[in-house]
């Protein structure tokens, strides 16, 4: 590799335009990845009936749930694989590698014939579609919350970094779309019977527009100026293990908040509250929009004020109104009053998932920041958000619904002291010593 001199040297500075030109690169890629990951999630109440034998709703939904769950599995092998490539070979070509993975996986979901058809050969190739995704987005995240972190300026760091989730959410904002437009086009039976084939093979088709854009991204100067370390990646990353269990706290409250009022959240308004399945699409659809739009105001907010006192708002607010928010929604009658409960949530959740990539970037030195971003998260995220539907399905399967109620609450407690003993990232990064 050449020398930090060298690079310096020849590397002139970039202009705002062309940090915006990386980031969005970056991001649409980001987009494409979470919309094939997330149209299981929306889709999942229409082809339930598709992979597994009939029975009641509730027992189909702990079945896909509980593949949604494996898909997490694969996560940290994706952490871990695509962390260590992505220190190696560059961001750009760990990026390329995971949008091409989720291609596969979708196009298998899209061709897989029923249950009912090919018989228990169904659900196991919905397990490898849902591994090969998992694969993909474990790599995913960390390397582009590495990407976004290092092209952005210090001043805007907090600003730029967190359009990572404005690209996640809006992923999953364009899989409710497609859900919208199917449903308002297709029966029930339709969607059920092919329909819900429609959205994996629009994703699929997508990920070869996310390659195209990929292609032309910019590598940062930061993986550019580094070194590789001398010694085995894996133990240059134990060196930090401070870093790695903070990565883990932090995370642990936030993705289950995060993964219980968005994915959960439209199967909860169905198979709990009681609407219909267009009501609780248009509720999740309007909430994630406004949720979207917060993202760069709380990470902008960040970059005045702190990472660590928005991070202890999230905790405070998430560990005091969890319960009383689910309570309620569980006997909300009215539209308004289930999107205004479920924004209020979101709103508190923003105060984790507007920074939380920023703030595990800024922990780790250049030569192992995409393996210790992503990693230990994949991990917590494997442990706590891929299993949040299955958790909330179990406990209303046995008439205990309330104990998720508490589950979260205490998973958010548990990272609030993380978030109150753990200093604060803006001022004490490692990326502005790179």
């Amino acid at each position: 590799m050449e020398s930090t001199s060298t690079l310096s040297a020849s590397a002139p500075t970039r202009t705002t335009s062309q940090r915006i030109k990386s980031i969005f690169s970056g991001s649409v890629g980001n987009l494409v990845e979470w919309y094939d990951w997330y149209v299981y999630a929306a889709f999942s109440l229409y082809f339930a009936k598709a992979f597994f034998p009939q029975g009641d709703l509730t027992a189909q939904l702990l079945n896909t749930a509980a593949i949604f769950a494996v898909g997490f599995l694969m996560r940290p092998i994706g952490g871990w694989l695509m962390g260590i490539y992505a220190d190696r070979k560059g961001r750009k070509a760990a990026l390329l590698a995971s949008v091409l993975l989720m291609c596969f996986g979708s196009l298998i979901i899209a061709l897989t014939p029923s249950y009912e058809t090919i018989g228990v050969a169904a659900p196991v190739l919905l397990v490898v579609a849902r591994l090969l995704q998992g694969l993909s987005v474990g790599g995913e995240y960390g390397t582009s919350a590495t990407y976004l972190s290092e092209m952005a300026t210090k001043e805007r760091r907090g600003f730029f970094s967190s359009f990572q989730y404005v690209t996640l959410i809006s992923g999953q904002l364009i899989a409710l779309a497609v859900l919208i437009i199917l449903q308002q086009t297709l029966t029930v039976e339709q969607l059920e019977t092919w329909g819900w084939r429609v959205p994996f093979v629009i994703g699929a088709m997508c990920a070869v527009v996310a390659l195209y854009l990929r292609r032309g991204m910019e590598e940062t100067d930061s993986f550019k100026k580094t070194e590789a370390p001398k010694e085995n990646i894996m133990r240059t990353l134990l060196r930090h293990p401070k870093e790695l269990l903070t990565v883990v706290g932090l995370t642990m409250g936030g993705t289950l908040a995060f993964y219980t009022y968005t994915t959960y959240m439209q199967k909860y308004l169905v198979n709990t509250v009681g609407m219909s399945k267009n009501d609780s699409t248009m509720i999740s659809a309007a909430t994630l929009f406004l949720f979207m739009l917060l993202q760069p105001l709380v990470g902008a907010l960040s970059d005045k004020i702190g990472r660590r006192p928005i991070l202890i708002a999230f905790g405070v607010l998430g560990t005091l109104f969890t319960y009383p928010i689910l309570t309620t929604l569980h006997t909300v009658q009215s539209w308004w009053g289930a999107f205004f409960l479920i924004m209020a949530a979101l709103i508190i959740v923003s105060g984790y998932t507007s920074i939380n990539a920023v703030v595990k970037a800024e922990l780790f030195p250049t030569e192992i920041r995409a393996l210790g971003v992503g990693l230990p998260y994949a991990l917590t995220v494997s442990i706590f958000g891929g299993t949040a539907e299955y958790v909330a399905l179990w406990f209303k399967s046995v008439g205990m619904e309330s104990g998720f109620y508490w589950y979260v609450t205490g998973c958010i407690a548990c990272s609030l002291l993380v978030y109150i003993t753990m200093k604060d990232t803006r001022t004490h990064s490692r990326i502005t010593t790179d």
